[in-house]
């Protein structure tokens, strides 16, 4: 799977890992950055990760922050991406199955390294379950007027 990689400087260093571990994992990774641990702003690399997925570029995308909570209403923005913000295995698990979630968010400050790629394992292993599911993410891509 080709999986797109976007963070703040407070998710650099997880990026990091689990930039490694995708790629041990077999996974071809492509990384919008930041590059280093300087502050900086999560929009301008998590708008270019989501995108990517948005235009088939990549399969997925994980996108990283302090909390994760900005960097999931970033994602969202971007027109066909479904980011689950996640902080166990069982909310990534839930968003794949029941939200066909193409994009996940993690909150750095607020879960270890070991967590971190669990959630990931766990996601990029579950499958969406469509059925009664599947009305309810079509609406997310009209919403009310």
């Amino acid at each position: 799977m080709k999986i797109a990689l976007g963070t703040d400087h407070a998710g650099y260093d997880l990026k990091e890992v689990l930039k490694s571990h995708l790629v041990e994992s077999g996974h071809e990774v492509v990384d919008f950055g930041t590059d280093s641990p300087d502050r900086c702003d999560y929009p301008d690399f998590v708008f270019p990760a989501a995108k990517a997925v948005a235009d088939g570029e990549c399969d997925r995308a994980i996108v990283l922050g302090g909390s994760g909570n900005g960097e999931a209403m970033a994602a969202n923005r971007v027109v066909g991406v479904r980011c689950a913000l996640c902080w166990t295995v069982e909310t990534a698990r839930l968003g794949r199955e029941h939200n066909d979630a193409n994009c996940i968010s993690l909150g750095a400050r607020l879960i270890d390294e070991p967590t971190a790629k669990a959630i990931v394992d766990t996601w990029l292993t579950s499958d969406f379950e469509a059925g009664r599911h599947v009305a309810r993410i079509e609406k997310l891509d009209r919403p009310p007027a």
